[in-house]
């Protein structure tokens, strides 16, 4: 699996990804997420007591998730558990804060859009004449 690694900064705050080239997909450090979206000083306790909660729940979530060798504090490469966007989405909707707010938001929006181009599939064309200058293409 060839992986390319990189930190990408929110509020300043470092996550820590990899990109997988076999499976075309970025994973994200959750315990990094977890740390900035709930502030708090024990992230691996609050991974691991939502890890709980989900499973009582019955959310397969947390089997479905991998573990990547990521550069840790001390410099060393140690294995962490990784989410890819999909599963980092579902994460964020499972967390209590209101850092997680304006995600939620967002994806309660995207999904409503997606579920009216599945309804009247010309909207989606309209989505996408919209996207297309602003992703750099032409009008053409």
């Amino acid at each position: 699996m060839d992986k390319k690694e990189t930190i990408q900064l929110f509020e300043d705050k470092q996550v820590r990804t990899v990109w997988d080239e076999k499976e075309e997909k970025w994973f994200f450090s959750i315990i990094d997420a977890i740390e900035i979206l709930t502030d708090s000083p024990r992230p691996r306790k609050y991974w691991n007591a939502l890890k709980t909660k989900l499973k009582a729940e019955g959310s397969e979530l947390s089997h479905r998730l991998g573990r990547l060798k990521m550069l840790a504090d001390d410099g060393k490469m140690r294995m962490t558990d990784v989410a890819d966007t999909e599963q980092l989405f579902r994460l964020i909707q499972s967390i209590p804060s209101p850092k997680a707010e304006p995600f939620k938001l967002w994806l309660a929006q995207v999904a409503n859009e997606r579920l009216d181009e599945m309804q009247d599939p010309e909207l989606s064309i309209y989505r996408a004449l919209k996207q297309y200058p602003k992703l750099g293409y032409s009008e053409k």
